[in-house]
């Protein structure tokens, strides 16, 4: 069974990412926005951070808020690219035409 962790996101517009507070400071992921579609482009960590449980949660409360929102969801970022292959569930997400 998946755990989902739900953490406090701040999605900030002004620098067009959606923000979590860890222990060793700020997670971010970057995005775009285009035609209802949202580019995850960029994913921001602390010097050295390595809890990639802590990104993957990231990753799902932003693609949760992604799906509804409706929107769709283009990976730019080669983590996040990785994320969508280990976690298949979240394709539906994905605008028609682009496979991963």
């Amino acid at each position: 069974m998946e755990t989902f962790v739900t953490m406090e996101i701040k999605d900030n517009t002004f620098a067009r990412q959606f923000e979590t507070v860890v222990p060793e400071g700020m997670l971010a992921v970057e995005y775009s926005f285009q035609e209802k579609k949202i580019f995850l482009t960029k994913i921001n960590t602390p010097d050295s951070y390595e809890n990639e449980e802590a990104i993957n949660a990231l990753l799902k409360n932003v693609l949760e808020l992604s799906s509804e929102k409706n929107y769709r969801v283009v990976p730019i970022h080669p983590k996040i690219v990785s994320f969508f292959k280990k976690n298949p569930r979240y394709k539906e997400l994905l605008p028609p035409g682009i496979r991963i």
